[in-house]
């Protein structure tokens, strides 16, 4: 790192835990993150503010006047313009330092494989049931962490997963992919604003914890959040030993928010 760099990330550097050499190791980082939403929003401007070396960011929709209300990524000078596009924008505003590539496509099958094998870390900031465990698929398949929010009405969540470990569980473990899901929209059932941003700055939070490996990760609990009550719930789980993905233990039960909000 040069001088202005040192400057820029000195706050990180003054904490033990991370230091000189744990924000280096971000710099090196490759992020891709799905979904350029209300979770991704929060999720990227952390990430791109933290040093993050290298930032994927995926989304094929483009900004609509409703999106405002909580994705705080975009601007008005933003509306009709792909989200993926427009959030680089306002992250190399943040950080012109950092790589940003903006993939203005719904990642699938093996576009979405290959990006996530040349990532480091994954987020699913998405906001459906099919992309979700299309994700889960491919991080499993190609051993990377995957860091799991989601958020509708007051309700948010947040877990992670890492397919490197042995013995853990994966995100079809937590949440089977069966025929008579039903998805929850925002559009339908609305969202607390500042909800996920909570939950997408945990997810960039957890990603930058396991980069670097400070602490425990949150692999095997699944944190809940009542944003009504504003009180945080932790559910423990393990792997399916008859996981259709993983192929091992079994998970307690928990309730899926089945589509994170935009």
């Amino acid at each position: 790192m040069d001088d202005q760099a040192l400057l820029r990330y000195s706050r990180h550097i003054l904490l033990d835990e991370l230091g000189i050499e744990g924000q280096e190791t971000l710099l090196r980082s490759h992020a891709l993150v799905v979904g350029a939403g209300g979770l991704g929003s929060a999720a990227l401007l952390y990430l791109a503010s933290a040093g993050i070396g290298r930032i994927s960011v995926a989304d094929g929709d483009c900004v609509d006047l409703t999106n405002l209300q909580r994705q705080v990524i975009h601007r008005e000078n933003a509306i009709d313009l792909n989200k993926a596009v427009s959030a680089a924008r306002t992250m190399s505003a943040i950080n012109s330092t950092i790589r940003i590539d903006a993939l203005a496509e719904r990642l699938d099958g093996p576009t979405l494989s290959a990006h996530i094998a040349a990532a480091d870390i994954v987020l699913d900031c998405s906001d459906n049931f099919h992309t979700r465990h299309a994700i889960n698929r491919a991080c499993v398949r190609h051993r990377k962490m995957l860091v799991s929010g989601a958020a509708i009405r007051f309700d948010g969540q947040i877990t992670s997963f890492d397919p490197r470990t042995t013995g853990g569980p994966c995100y079809q473990c937590l949440f089977p992919d069966t025929p008579d899901i039903n998805e929850e929209r925002c559009a339908v059932m609305g969202v607390f604003a500042p909800l996920v941003g909570v939950i997408g700055a945990m997810q960039a939070a957890e990603a930058i914890r396991l980069l670097v490996g400070i602490g425990q990760s949150m692999s095997g609990r699944l944190l809940m959040l009542d944003g009504r009550a504003m009180v945080w719930q932790c559910v423990n789980f393990s792997r399916d030993d008859e996981c259709e993905v993983c192929s091992r233990s079994h998970v307690a039960p928990a309730r899926e928010l089945r589509h994170a909000s935009q």
